[in-house]
């Protein structure tokens, strides 16, 4: 199709966008370099409006159609900031950034959507509006809903939006895509448990901290087996455990437990919170120690509207013949929040067969861009067809 061939064309340059922003990566909203790049090109490219500053440090790009005969609008959104991963590709294009990686593939999103962004304004070929929404602060920093509460969907009236991400195991040009939830929501909490430190030798003169946060870790588990329906999907992960004193003849005073707790349906995700409190208060209470704990909720499900995920599954096939079900997944994905203000979709593209992303050998497959572009660019027509 002249999409894919257009892209084929446009290959080495993106390609050479996405090695430049790979070698300069810049974390949560430290995005300034990578903006100000994608405000230029969004300018040179001939965008009818370029707007940067859109939470904290998004650039926003305004495409206009040849034709305007029903006010459509829809929006293409990609992340921009990299991981505090030090990276070991051993690559050329490795991040010159100490202690910064693109280990999760946001430069190849951001380059995708700038290619496609190059060949929309180039070409016009649709009937509306096409604003392409760069975002900074995906990885922890909610940067999707600053640029939310940033007024992104009422300042361009955007009706449809979409969103794009890379998955290793997913052969190279391929999609997957599900309606409904698609992605968990993601919570955290730390659990400071106290007790009364005392000699190692006199546990009946202390209340041991360790002890009663050994238990909570273990009744925590409770809430996956024994608290939510089994048939739903919950995960409850205590990731880290310190005590207060490092000596080998110490009971600590306090210990502190750290981790999240991931869902897909949002009442499931407000029992576990409410679980895991009462269950760390009362554990800790039972053995004469108290727990506070502090919940911070998190990126929330994320969930594909149906009509939309049908319109991704079209282009989607269009470019690459086939577009099988993905699975749902427990990692977090900041886009929820711009599918709770616009009704829209997100999708996978393979990556093909490299290191999983978050790892410090992972890099995005510049092979993958021709088909990323192309599902942008044929999303864009077919959702504002000419004529």
């Amino acid at each position: 199709m002249p999409v894919k061939n257009r892209f084929a064309e446009l290959l080495p340059e993106i390609t050479a966008w996405r090695r430049d922003l790979h070698e300069h990566p810049e974390i949560l909203y430290e995005t300034h370099r990578t903006a100000a790049i994608v405000a230029e090109k969004l300018q040179e490219f001939g965008c009818d409006e370029v707007v940067t500053g859109i939470g904290r440090t998004g650039v926003v790009g305004v495409i206009r159609g040849r034709h305007d005969s029903r006010g459509r609008v829809i929006g293409l959104r990609a992340d921009m900031d990299a991981l505090p991963i030090h990276e070991e590709t051993g690559l050329a294009h490795a991040s010159k950034t100490a202690g910064a990686m693109h280990a999760c593939g946001h430069d190849g999103h951001t380059a995708m959507l700038l290619g496609a962004a190059k060949y929309l304004a180039e070409t016009r070929n649709f009937d509306g509006t096409c604003i392409v929404i760069f975002q900074p602060a995906e990885e922890g920093g909610a940067g999707g809903r600053e640029m939310v509460e940033d007024g992104l969907i009422e300042r361009w009236n955007i009706q449809e939006i979409y969103g794009m991400h890379n998955m290793p195991g997913i052969p190279l040009g391929e999609f997957r895509i599900r309606t409904g939830p698609f992605f968990a929501s993601a919570d955290m909490f730390e659990i400071e448990v106290e007790g009364k430190g005392g000699h190692a030798a006199k546990p009946h003169e202390a209340i041991d901290s360790t002890v009663v946060a050994s238990h909570i870790v273990i009744a925590l588990q409770t809430i996956a087996s024994r608290n939510i329906n089994p048939v739903e999907r919950i995960v409850v992960s205590v990731t880290s455990f310190e005590t207060a004193t490092k000596a080998h003849n110490v009971i600590p005073q306090k210990v502190m437990l750290r981790g999240t707790v991931r869902a897909l349906d949002e009442v499931v995700r407000a029992q576990a919170e409410a679980r895991l409190i009462e269950i760390a208060e009362k554990t800790a209470e039972v053995f004469g120690a108290v727990a506070r704990v502090d919940y911070q909720r998190g990126y929330p499900v994320m969930v594909n509207a149906e009509p939309e995920t049908e319109h991704a599954i079209d282009a989607a096939r269009k470019v690459a013949g086939a577009c099988d079900e993905a699975p749902v997944l427990m990692g977090g994905e900041d886009f929820a929040f711009m599918l709770n203000a616009c009704p829209g979709a997100y999708i996978l593209v393979g990556n093909g067969d490299t290191a999983m992303v978050h790892h410090p050998e992972y890099d995005f497959d510049d092979e993958a861009i021709p088909a990323g572009c192309s599902w942008w660019a044929e999303l864009t027509e077919a959702r504002m067809p000419m004529g």
